[in-house]
This record gives structure tokens, sequence and C-alpha cells, in this order.
């Protein structure tokens, strides 16, 4: 009997795709390392191969299997290479989560140029709709799949100096909200997820100059800080949710951060 495309996508090994993998100690590292704990394949996505092969090392080391993708995301053509690395792998594409953004540096909104607020929007969301959409396409066929996007107080609401940052990750808030709606009947979970609060790693000690090491502490002393590996645990469980009861979006703060 010939086998189907449907046939074929529950035969094939599950995977998961992790977009802004920047670090170890980050979200995406942790992430990554979650779902791989699980049993998924995990394709991870960043700039620097010497970082990405830290994490894929570490997910090694525990078991898991990781693939390092290098990758700028500049255009769709960018993109849509990774996505075809997938489909050359023969994995199944069971989840996709976008976590990359631009920098996140506080500029004057008069003296913010151009190629600032274009990078924000080019980084932060653009290429985040590319991928959800070309996830969302993969996924279609096997009738199933989540896509998770990382949003930050900013897609909330803009603050002094970081306008450039706010508007970008209010319209992938946006998107995510619309691409929700279409695919959730196909069975395709789409969520979003505001991280409200500075988050442990190598980032947040090296911002402004290195003295992001000190407030960290500070902020680590007093219980402020959100932790990766629970922030990662929060993405596994939106990914496990049985489609009668899913979220579309989930504020994630330390208890002692004010709303």
């Amino acid at each position: 009997m010939q086998q189907t495309h449907s046939d074929r996508s529950r035969l094939a090994p599950p995977c998961a795709l992790v977009v802004g993998v920047g670090e170890l100690e980050g979200i995406g590292g942790a992430v990554a390392a979650r779902f791989a704990q699980a049993g998924l394949h995990v394709f991870i996505v960043g700039r620097t191969q010497a970082k990405l092969d830290t994490v894929v090392a570490h997910i090694r080391k525990q078991g898991g299997q990781a693939t390092a993708v290098v990758n700028s995301l500049s255009n769709e053509a960018d993109i849509q290479a990774i996505f075809s690395q997938i489909q050359r792998s023969g994995h199944r594409l069971e989840a996709a989560v976008y976590n990359a953004a631009y920098l996140n540096m506080p500029r004057r909104w008069l003296g913010t140029p151009p190629s600032f607020i274009e990078g924000n929007w080019r980084l932060t969301c653009l290429a985040g709709i590319l991928v959800g959409q070309a996830a969302a396409r993969m996924m279609l066929p096997q009738g199933r799949g989540t896509v998770i996007y990382t949003g930050a107080t900013a897609s909330l609401r803009g603050k002094p100096l970081f306008a450039a940052f706010a508007s970008a990750k209010a319209a992938l808030r946006a998107f995510a909200g619309s691409l929700a709606l279409e695919v959730a009947p196909q069975g395709i979970h789409v969520a979003h997820v505001v991280i409200d609060g500075m988050v442990e790693g190598q980032r947040a000690k090296g911002a402004f100059g290195g003295l992001g090491r000190i407030v960290m502490g500070l902020v680590k002393r007093r219980n402020g800080a959100l932790n990766p590996t629970q922030i990662a645990e929060n993405y596994w469980q939106i990914h496990q949710q049985p489609s009668g009861a899913w979220s579309h979006e989930l504020e994630l703060r330390p208890f002692k951060e004010p709303f």
C-alpha cells in the first residue's frame, strides 16, 4: 500500500526549531535544551558558530540531539534556507520558537536614525513574521504544531528611550494574534509570551559596557530576575497543552516585579 504524505509525516522523527540562540544561559539556549530533553531533535539558529556549538555540545552531553544553523535572518531567502534544511533532514517540525531580537539599547527618539528603527523592524518583527509563516506552512499538512514568540514588556507598552524596540515588538504581537486566529482551526497552536523583567544570562550581564553585571547582581539578590530554565519549562508546557485549552498569551515575571 502506498504511503500518503500524512503517513510519512507521522513516521518522521520530530524536531523543534529555536531561532535566536545566542548563549547557553539565555532564553534560546534554555528552550533548545528543554525541547531536546523531551526527545526532539533541535535545530538552533543564531549568528555566531562558536556560541551555537557550545549549546549543541551541552545538549549532546545531556543525551539530546541538536543541529547548529548559522543564519543572519536578513531576508526571505535566509529564512527559507532554514526550513529547506529541516525538510532535507527528514524531520517532522513539531514546534518553532522565535526568540530573535535587535539590540534593545536606549536611544532618544528624536535622535534615533532610520537605520536603527529599520534594524529593529527587520529582525525583531519581519523575520519573526516570515519564520511564523514558513513554520505554519510546514505544519499544516500534518494538522498540528506549535509556534511560540518571545515577547517583552515593550510588546504591551512603550517607554522612553525604547520606542524603536517597542514598535517592533508590538507589531510582532499583533501578527502572532492574527496568525493564531487563522491557523488554530487547522491544529496549529500559536502563542505569544510576554517576558516582563530582566532575564539572567550573559547578555544582561554584558549590557551597558559591563555595568549590567552589577545591575544583575542587585536584581538577583532581591529575587527579581527571570530564570531562563524556568522560562523554557513554560514554553514546553505551552507546547504540551491539549487543544481544548490553549493559551494564546502568557505573561512571565518575577514575583517581585510590579505590573
